[in-house]
C-alpha cells in the first residue's frame, strides 16, 4: 500500500538560485526499508526533510508539486500530527538531545511526556528501549555526559518511543563503532518486523544490501535509479552516478566480465549470498 507520495516535487533553498530537488517522483509503500544513496550533496537530506514536512516549514525556501502522506496532502495535517506518524534521526545525535533532561531515562521518555502518554505505559516502553538499545548500564547518566555512539542510541529510543509509523534515520552509523553498527541493524530489522517503514540515508553499502527491501540512487537533486536492491546494487551505472556497489558485488561483476562466471547466474550482494554462490558453508 502506498503510505508516501511526492509527485513532480521542485526546491530551492532562500537565497539560492538553482533548485536542489528538480523534478522528482516517488512512491513509498508500507512496512518496507528503503536505501537512499548517492554522493554528498545529492539531495538526501533535502528529500527526506520534504516527506516529513520541515521544507517549506522550516527551512522555508521554494517548494513546488505535491507530498501526500496516508492519501492526504501534507499540508492537510500540522506539526504534530506529522511528528506523530513520521520519525526522524539526525546524523548528529548532538543536535537531537534536548537539553532539558538529565538522565538517559528522562531523555527517552520525554517526548512521550509531551503527547500525555499515561504514566504506567510511558515506564514500560522506557525499560523496553533501554533492553533494546542497551543502555540499562546508562539510564541514570546525564545524556551529555555520553560517547557520540551512545548518543546516537537514545536519540534513535527517544524516537521510536513515540511509536511512529515511519522513521527516517540520516546516517544513523556514522558515529558508531563496527559493534554498535551491528546493534543498530538489527533493531532496524526488528523494527521492519513490526510492520514500520524506514528510510535510511546510509554510506555503509554493504550493510543497505543486506537490510534494505528497495534501494533509491540520487544525484544533483534527482532520482536516478530505484528498484529491488538487487536490481539496483548489481548495475555497473549506479559507479557513474556517485553511488557504490558492494564489494562482494564488485568481485563477482569483475569475474563475470572475465568469463569465468556464466552469464545467467544471479551476482551476489552480501556475505552470505557469496557463499551460497560459492557452495560453501560459512
Amino acid at each position: 500500500m502506498s503510505l508516501i507520495t511526492l509527485k513532480n516535487i521542485n526546491y530551492t533553498y532562500p537565497l539560492e538560485s538553482k533548485a536542489t530537488i528538480k523534478n522528482l517522483n516517488l512512491t513509498l509503500e508500507s512496512g518496507k526499508v528503503y536505501g537512499l544513496i548517492g554522493a554528498n550533496n545529492a539531495g538526501k537530506t533535502t528529500l527526506c526533510n520534504i516527506i516529513r514536512g520541515f521544507i517549506p516549514s522550516v527551512y522555508r525556501g521554494e517548494l513546488e508539486g505535491e507530498v501526500l502522506l496516508k492519501g492526504k496532502n501534507l499540508t492537510s495535517y500540522d506539526s504534530g500530527e506529522i511528528a506523530s506518524i513520521i520519525g526522524y534521526s539526525f546524523q548528529n545525535p548532538f543536535t537531537q538531545i534536548s537539553g532539558v533532561k538529565e538522565t538517559v531515562y528522562e531523555e527517552i521518555a520525554y517526548g512521550m511526556e509531551n503527547l500525555g502518554v499515561l504514566r504506567e505505559k510511558m515506564i514500560q516502553k522506557v525499560e523496553e528501549l533501554l533492553k533494546l538499545f542497551n543502555l540499562e548500564e546508562l539510564k541514570d547518566k546525564n545524556p551529555f555526559e555520553l560517547s557520540g555512539g551512545q548518543k546516537q542510541r537514545v536519540a534513535l529510543a527517544s524516537i521510536i518511543a513515540l511509536d511512529p509509523e515511519v522513521i527516517i534515520l540520516d546516517e544513523p552509523t556514522s558515529q558508531l563503532d563496527p559493534k554498535s553498527t551491528e546493534d543498530i541493524f538489527n533493531i532496524i530489522k526488528l523494527l521492519k518486523s513490526t510492520g514500520k517503514t524506514i528510510i535510511l540515508i546510509e554510506h555503509k553499502i554493504d550493510l543497505v544490501a543486506e537490510y534494505c527491501d528497495d534501494v533509491i540512487l540520487m544525484e544533483n537533486g534527482q532520482i536516478i535509479m530505484q528498484g529491488p536492491s538487487r536490481d539496483v546494487l548489481t548495475n555497473e551505472s549506479v559507479l557513474k552516478h556517485g553511488g557504490q556497489l558492494p564489494q562482494v558485488t564488485l568481485f563477482f561483476l569483475e569475474g563475470k566480465k572475465a568469463g569465468k562466471i556464466p552469464a545467467d547466474r544471479k551476482i551476489p550482494i552480501t556475505i552470505n549470498e557469496a557463499y551460497e554462490f560459492l557452495g560453501k558453508e560459512k
